[in-house]
């Protein structure tokens, strides 16, 4: 196999991605790249977007196929019903937020605090899906480590 560290393809084992099913490709793409600052290693059918230490596949829908009879994919309807979300982890919650707010991204509130243990708050890209951004706080960090010893 080839080892290009920019392609979602191990060389042993596995690794994660995340699948979305959305609208429109381009309109997706803009937003993982130009507001989150990733990067496109496949323009479309399915477009991936490689998004720090992961990868964003970004798919239209569509009916079944033969490895997924009866399975129908489709970009969410319902922006307040949600079954999963991406959660992505930052160093500085508040530059972030101001960097990819200036950047046009909409997000339900500003970070706030979460009980002590950690600073959130959530987005939504193009197609609703809800995108939580969250940093931890020195309390969860020492929780952490208290639980791991």
């Amino acid at each position: 196999m080839m080892n290009d560290p920019n392609l979602p393809i191990p060389e042993t084992g596995f690794l994660v991605t995340h699948f979305l099913t959305v609208k429109d490709q381009e309109e997706s793409k803009a937003f993982y790249v130009d507001i989150l600052g990733g990067h496109v290693v496949r323009s479309e059918n399915p477009a991936i977007v490689k998004l720090a230490n992961t990868w964003v596949i970004l798919n239209a829908g569509g009916g079944p196929t033969p490895d997924k009879p009866q399975v129908f994919l489709e970009a969410p309807t319902t922006p307040n019903k949600v079954s999963s979300f991406l959660n992505l982890r930052v160093a500085d919650i508040n530059a972030s937020y101001k960097e990819w707010r200036a950047k046009g991204a909409h997000f339900l509130t500003e970070p706030l605090d979460n009980h002590g243990l950690e600073i959130r708050c959530y987005m939504r890209d193009p197609d609703g899906y809800l995108i939580e951004v969250g940093q931890a706080t020195q309390e969860m960090v020492d929780l952490l480590k208290e639980r791991a010893s």
